[in-house]
């Protein structure tokens, strides 16, 4: 895989959250494993779990936002029509609910 394909919320992480994850994953998704791996309480890896999964989301909305824009510039830069923008901008916002 090229650095260029890897997702902007992927490259966002640093290496300590980037571990939690891989920890996670080996772990089936176990929080009370990763609890002992870490020797903390569930409670600390669910909040950590937690504040990961709200980075994640806020740095998703900003790639929604960056890709709004760009499709509103193509309608200021007349390369596309306002109807069809909004058609995109609509079957983008549908498919990232249904994600």
């Amino acid at each position: 895989m090229k650095r260029e394909d890897v997702p902007e919320w992927v490259l966002s992480l640093d290496n300590e959250s980037l571990e939690f994850i891989r920890k996670f994953i080996m772990n089936s998704g176990s929080l009370k494993k990763v609890a002992k791996i870490y020797d903390v309480s569930y409670p600390t890896v669910r909040t950590r779990l937690d504040n990961l999964i709200h980075k994640i989301e806020l740095n998703s909305k900003a790639e929604d936002v960056e890709f709004v824009n760009m499709v509103k510039n193509l309608v200021i830069d007349e390369r596309i029509s306002l109807d069809v923008a909004k058609m995109i901008i609509d079957t983008y916002q549908r498919e990232k609910q249904n994600e």
